[in-house]
């Protein structure tokens, strides 16, 4: 394929600033490779000068090995690297720096259980690590965009709490003698800000800078890029601000928007064409983005002819929508499709979890970087499932000691420290105390009442007749923990139990989900595990393509996530819609339910922008 003007244009710039705005499927990789071809043939720049800095590891391999072909020859020292690698060299080279010094993921959850652990009473799915990860995304975030941290509020817990995690954390890498990730930044912009002379060092090793998914640069990243970039502001940024999604990483695409500020020089360039959506799919995913503000207006055209597109289906529920997805699937592979040429998109790992089960119990191999999400291990499910066992005639201690205050019933854990608990035991127990006899005795009708109920109607009758909503509610509270998401997931597990007859039923087919993903993940570790229908968060899908690529779920709460409120937010759930859409080649499946749950729910906002006005609506079927 030969380059189009806009391509030639940004492939020819020489010297000083520019900024090439890079829509879905607009060649931005190869305009970048054939770059650096013309900087070294034409203008005489020697590799050496040239760094190529992008975001991940395997898209800085995948940029040099385009530029390999392109110049046919690997002999060419060009630099190619990620922030963090080319942090990591100057640094290095600064302080002797090691692989030694760096502290993995691993390693950093650790410390930040040993230094916020008395924050959290319990150690369930949600306080460890939900909690964790949060905390862990908040500390990065006020390192990468350099927030004074006296004066922030933290989302996920109160700020004097959160200030005390922060400063523990950096006092325990202190003794280990080791930084993180967002450690390298910093410290490298501050080498940069104190040290001019070794600044001007870096300064003439580095005298052309290209920059790879520009819109998901942090304020740090881009303090240090501007500081290496002068005085030849030789800085050539690539991005789509419409691709921006990582805002939670501390991304700010701002930083792009206001790119000309900083070099009111700067040429600005766009790349028009999208070589890889059919023409419905690329004019229907504008539709919904231009109903973005802040952002940069854009004509993009489309290189292919208009086909399939994109359909849009109503589905009763999740599990009507998930046996849809199942039935298009199969027709497609009997068709002739490739199911490495299939993609199904959403929002959260959980919302995969009735399409990954249909999978696995039809056969239908699959590929998910994320852990395929069981539900039945969340703790409020362990919490049903052993009140259920208890009915059901087991007497096993764990189960006792799981729910024997879950509501409180003031029975303490050491009236249980035998190997098998009864109720019996219980009252014998506590025998010289007949108000908590009656409390066992209540604790015992109540569990006996579940024994002949639907496990439908005996989850609905623990929740309301037992009170375990209520506990929850107080548990959230204390817990500082989300109460309606703890609901939402009550209610999944009840929906969930509404076919099966009996609790033994229900009981058995929870164990045989968890040992189907348990066979899964074993099956991951093999080589053919990235072989079959692709299944990924819709940030897990960035930079992907696919021939036929389903986006399920398209609903309020989903699409847009519940969490988003602001503008901001709410601008960044559209474009990550937005990215989902323009993962497709040549047809675009959307699909959203009427009801979940019980409850009805209403179809995403982003569906109504992009059916768009009558005119337009011959693009979505």
């Amino acid at each position: 394929m030969g380059l189009n003007e806009a391509q030639k244009a940004a492939v020819s710039h020489f010297n000083g600033p520019c900024l090439v705005l890079a829509g879905p499927g607009s060649g931005k990789t190869l305009t970048i490779a054939k770059r650096i071809e013309y900087l070294i043939k034409v203008y005489k720049v020697r590799p050496e000068e040239i760094l190529v800095i992008t975001f991940t590891k395997y898209a800085a391999q995948e940029m040099r090995k385009r530029f390999y072909q392109i110049m046919e020859s690997d002999g060419f020292p060009v630099n190619f690297g990620t922030f963090h690698s080319v942090y990591y060299w100057i640094l290095k080279w600064a302080y002797g720096l090691d692989h030694k010094s760096l502290l993995s993921d691993g390693e950093k959850y650790v410390l930040l259980r040993q230094v916020a652990g008395d924050q959290i009473e319990d150690t369930t799915v949600e306080s460890e690590e939900d909690y964790f990860e949060k905390i862990a995304e908040e500390i990065g975030n006020v390192k990468n965009n350099r927030k004074d941290i006296e004066s922030y509020v933290s989302v996920h817990c109160g700020k004097e709490v959160f200030r005390q995690i922060f400063f523990d954390y950096e006092e325990a890498k202190k003794k280990l003698k080791k930084i993180d990730f967002e450690d390298m930044l910093v410290m490298c912009c501050r080498l940069f800000e104190e040290r001019k002379d070794i600044l001007k060092k870096w300064q003439q090793k580095f005298r052309y800078i290209l920059i790879d998914e520009f819109q998901d640069i942090n304020q740090v990243q881009y303090d240090v890029i501007r500081m290496l970039g002068e005085p030849c502001r030789n800085l050539f940024a690539v991005g789509d601000d419409d691709q921006s999604v990582y805002g939670f990483r501390g991304a700010q695409p701002e930083i792009m928007l206001e790119f000309k500020k900083d070099y009111p020089e700067a040429k600005q360039l766009l790349l028009n064409v999208n070589y890889r959506s059919d023409a419905h799919i690329v004019k229907g995913a504008l539709r919904v983005i231009s109903n973005n503000k802040k952002r940069y207006q854009k004509e993009i055209c489309p290189f292919r002819k208009e086909e399939k597109g994109i359909h849009v289906q109503e589905t009763k529920d999740p599990i009507e929508e998930s046996g849809y997805i199942l039935e298009k699937i199969q027709e497609f592979l009997a068709t002739g499709a490739a199911m490495e040429q299939i993609a199904v998109l959403f929002r959260t790992a959980a919302d995969a979890r009735l399409l990954a089960e249909e999978l696995l119990q039809h056969q239908i191999p699959f590929s998910m970087k994320e852990k395929l999400y069981n539900i039945y291990e969340h703790f409020t499910a362990q919490d049903i499932i052993s009140y259920l066992r208890l009915s059901q005639g087991f007497c096993e201690r764990k189960d006792f000691l799981r729910i024997a205050n879950r509501p409180n019933r003031y029975i303490g854990r050491d009236s249980m420290s035998e190997g098998k608990v009864t109720y019996e035991s219980l009252r014998c127990f506590y025998c010289d105390k007949k108000w908590m006899i009656d409390r066992i005795d209540d604790f015992e009708w109540d569990v006996e009442t579940l024994c002949g109920k639907s496990p439908y109607a005996a989850i609905q009758y623990i929740r309301k007749s037992i009170g375990y909503d209520s506990f929850l509610k107080e548990y959230a509270e204390n817990q500082r923990l989300e109460y309606t998401k703890l609901l939402d997931t009550l209610d999944e597990i009840q929906e969930s139990s509404k076919s099966y007859a009996t609790i033994e039923e229900w009981l058995d087919y929870v164990e045989d989900y968890r040992n189907m993903l348990l066979k899964r993940q074993r099956e991951q570790r093999k080589p053919e595990a990235d072989q079959g229908i692709a299944l990924h968060t819709m940030h897990g899908a960035k930079g992907l393509e696919y021939d036929i690529v389903f986006i399920i779920g398209a609903n309020e709460g989903a699409m847009p996530y519940k969490k988003a409120k602001l503008d901001k937010e709410i601008e960044e759930e559209r474009r990550l819609f937005y990215v989902a859409m323009t993962r497709a080649k040549k047809q675009l499946i959307v699909s959203y339910t009427k009801e979940k749950n019980g409850k009805s729910i209403s179809s995403s906002r982003f569906l109504y922008e992009l059916a768009g006005s009558q005119n337009e609506k011959n693009d979505v079927e």
